[in-house]
């Protein structure tokens, strides 16, 4: 018997990036408007969720988006980059290292295994287009995504800001060699 859940690259449509802008904006709420003032998430959320913008990302050949669909349903998702200069010195080349820059589940699917489907399905991309380390940014108070990724021997190596709205927060920068 097949599982129910399937990891499927996204297709690069007009359609996928409208589901893609719901999902990726409701989830990345879900996740940290409690933590945020609502007029910085707001901020965020128009300039990166966009429908037109998940479009020009679908379309970019170094981004993949991998969807976790469970009959028929998308209940989680991870934006990949591939050569991503993440945590690199300016002076060098970011190739051979794929970015997880995002990585979102459904909160009814947290802790099913369902993110670690998904980052096992990540981490296989990655090694398919012959990349030597993953990489990732994670805000520091978000102590579980730590310790989940943490479990798939990503290791600190380095820090840098992100900004939500007008918040300039500390992420840190982990990484995984392959």
């Amino acid at each position: 018997m097949s599982s129910p859940l399937q990891i499927l690259v996204a297709k690069r449509t007009a359609a996928t990036a409208a589901q893609l802008a719901e999902l990726g904006q409701r989830l990345f709420h879900a996740t940290y408007a409690t933590q945020n003032r609502p007029e910085d998430m707001a901020a965020y959320e128009a300039a990166t969720f966009g429908q037109e913008l998940q479009l020009a990302e679908l379309q970019d050949p170094n981004t993949v988006f991998l969807l976790a669909q469970l009959v028929q349903q998308v209940v989680g998702y991870a934006k990949l980059n591939v050569d991503s200069s993440l945590g690199l010195d300016p002076a060098k080349t970011p190739e051979k290292r794929l970015e997880i820059e995002r990585l979102y589940v459904e909160e009814d699917w947290i802790g099913t295994g369902l993110g670690a489907a998904l980052m096992r399905r990540a981490i296989e991309e990655a090694r398919q287009q012959g990349c030597r380390a993953v990489v990732l940014g994670v805000w520091e108070k978000n102590e579980r995504a730590r310790e989940f990724y943490q479990r798939f021997g990503f290791k600190p190596a380095g820090e840098h800001t992100f900004t939500i709205g007008s918040d300039v927060q500390r992420d840190l920068i982990l990484r995984k060699g392959l």
